[in-house]
């Protein structure tokens, strides 16, 4: 009889909805199955050890399923230390050489900490394997997760021979493995025994229709269910859709998600969320990479709102990534009423011009007409909009634009209200700013991403000359003078410095200039 042990990598506390609609979809179609959740995101980082060991005792897995969250230095990843920003700015950028040396201490600390937890994962997924085989012979491991999907490249020579590596969803994956089928179509390879398809990631995932997720079998096969409940202001996770339509060039969603965005019916999400209502949670983050990714999917947001009204879910908050250039008015009305109390919009830069060249899709003028329709409807809660300075063909123009336009979305919301995220876009694998990069002789293709150096390090955090050193020190004066609300500073300093453009002249973008990245040359 296969028993399954989901073994969830250390990483933040964030709610593992990735393993929980594993396990889920596998007790669906083979309820004979024993399967187990053990979560070392609840686990103090002495006792990691010691806590697998005893997990894997008591259980004695004939499969174990890692899920890895978190490899990236630049990702915003707890407990290494310090800021990975600040201490690069130091080091990179500062003029006063004390400042210099810290930054290259507390670098060099980070380093340290980085190195450490992928070692200690690799080892991890290793003594899992070795204490299963005390029990089990042929003991088989799946590796999956995020970080696995984004890296799974760099990561076949670091995992024990026969690991599977799967990439993006792995339901489909398991399916076939309970059913002792060939995993030859699947996204994923063997390691040390089979290579990675090219591209292999840009393939299609499988099309799976999602259903509510059984929280009484999930209570009954994870003992620290209950740790994600005990605090009123988490937030937990419930996926509504899969996949993006969009092309942004350095976002990895499209690519692990795939193009073709699958719905999840609304009966079964508003199911799923009335078992966790039950359960107390009145706190929703609605997973999905954008929680209204196109026009075309209005509809079925409107749908889901209305049927959490009438599940009687009166009394809840929710947050998501949000498309705000995908709403009307009923739309916002509906997302005001339903409780949404803090949404993030990731437009990267308040010009229209350098929004389509990374190949965004955003109409700024669209954003700036829905968010006052928002505040209109009764939204009167927090905003994070993500800027990231100093990508492709950004001018001084350009910035003074940004600022205008972060200005207008304070005059909706109120600036107390509009937090501005402040992003140096990191160069991730399978994406088209990758593509530029090598085009353009900024890295090699044969560059390892999981190699962080001082000289790889500064091309991987993007921020290029001719402006890289002036957003450096800009970033510098605000750590210095105001580190607490670092974002806002950022934009006060650059407002100062460089004044700001005329709003029309953000939401315009004229059609001469270069191709978007990625574009066919």
């Amino acid at each position: 009889m296969d028993r399954i042990l989901y073994v969830r990598l250390p990483c933040n506390p964030i709610f593992p909805i990735g393993v929980v609609y594993l396990a889920d979809h596998v007790h669906k179609l083979f309820p004979g199955v024993a399967q187990r959740i053990f979560d070392l995101g609840t686990i103090p980082p002495l006792d990691y050890k010691r806590a697998l060991d005893q997990a894997i005792d008591e259980f004695k897995p004939s499969l174990l399923v890692y899920s890895w969250r978190d490899i990236q230095i630049y990702a915003p990843v707890g407990d290494r230390g310090g800021n990975p920003l600040q201490y690069s700015f130091e080091f990179f950028y500062a003029k006063n050489p004390l400042k210099k040396a810290r930054g290259a201490f507390g670098g060099a600390r980070m380093l340290a900490s980085y190195y450490t937890e992928l070692f200690r994962n690799e080892n991890l997924i290793k003594r899992g394997l070795k204490r299963a085989s005390r029990y089990t012979d042929n003991v088989q491991t799946v590796v999956g997760g995020g970080a696995v999907s984004v890296f799974y490249e760099q990561l076949q020579k670091r995992l024990p021979k026969g690991t599977i590596v799967s990439v993006g969803e792995g339901e489909a994956l398991l399916e076939k493995l309970m059913r002792k089928e060939s995993l030859a179509n699947e996204r994923c390879y063997i390691a040390g025994e089979t290579q990675p398809r090219e591209r292999l990631i840009h393939e299609k995932p499988a099309d799976i229709e999602k259903t509510a997720c059984n929280y009484d079998y999930i209570e009954s096969i994870w003992p620290d269910f209950s740790y994600y409940f005990e605090s009123d202001d988490f937030y937990v996770g419930v996926q509504t859709k899969r996949g993006c339509p969009h092309n942004c060039c350095y976002c990895v969603y499209t690519v692990i998600e795939g193009k073709q965005v699958r719905i999840n019916p609304a009966d079964e999400v508003v199911k799923e969320m009335q078992q966790l209502y039950d359960r107390g949670i009145r706190n929703f983050w609605f997973t999905d990479a954008q929680f209204i990714p196109a026009r075309r999917y209005i509809e079925d947001a409107k749908e889901l709102l209305r049927k959490i009204i009438a599940a009687g879910m009166t009394d809840i908050h929710w947050a998501a990534y949000i498309r705000a250039d995908n709403m009307d008015e009923e739309l916002a009305s509906l997302m005001a009423q339903t409780g949404m109390n803090y949404f993030e919009i990731g437009i990267t830069s308040g010009s229209q011009e350098l929004v389509r060249k990374m190949r965004m899709g955003y109409n700024l003028k669209t954003v700036l007409k829905n968010c006052r329709d928002l505040k209109d409807a009764g939204f009167n809660d927090h905003v994070s909009v993500n800027y990231s300075f100093n990508v492709i063909d950004e001018t001084y123009e350009t910035i003074r634009q940004t600022i205008a336009y972060h200005r207008a979305l304070e005059e909706i919301f109120g600036e107390d209200k509009v937090e501005p995220a402040i992003f140096f876009i990191g160069l991730q694998p399978h994406t088209l700013l990758e593509e530029y990069a090598f085009d353009n002789d900024i890295i090699g293709r044969n560059y390892n991403p999981l190699i962080q150096t001082p000289f790889n390090g500064r091309k991987l955090l993007w921020n290029p000359e001719p402006f890289g050193a002036f957003f450096g020190e800009v970033c510098l004066q605000a750590f210095k003078q105001n580190p607490t609300d670092f974002g806002r500073e950022v934009m006060r300093i650059l407002e100062a410095r460089l004044g700001k453009a005329p709003l029309p002249e953000a939401l315009s973008a004229p059609l001469e200039g270069r191709q978007p990245v990625g574009a066919a040359k």
